[in-house]
């Protein structure tokens, strides 16, 4: 079953953050993920939530997700983003698309 990561990023220091998007997270595609959004103009149709950034990755499972942001590969990458951001980060199902 797929899952998605769903991330709201503001950033607190442009420069760190601008290291860490050169850097880049390129790992994603190793654990089969892939971008969703990355940033794009968002528009707040019910509610008040009003990300800075919004980030959405797809994963084939939450194993794989959460394997991805626990790696090594990524750990560099990670703490620039964590240096540079307050981040809200969730991490979940997707709907299985099987046939019923």
């Amino acid at each position: 079953m797929p899952a998605y990561m769903v991330l709201d990023i503001e950033v607190t220091d442009a420069d760190t953050y601008a290291k860490y998007k050169e850097a880049g997270p390129p790992t994603v595609a190793a654990y089969g993920g892939r971008y969703l959004a990355r940033g794009g103009s968002v528009e707040t149709l019910e509610g008040s939530w009003l990300p800075s950034r919004l980030v959405i990755l797809e994963f084939p499972t939450v194993e794989l997700g959460r394997a991805w942001w626990a790696s090594a590969e990524y750990g560099p990458a990670k703490a620039l983003r964590q240096a540079s951001t307050r981040t809200e980060m969730l991490l979940v199902d997707g709907v299985s698309t099987a046939p019923r």
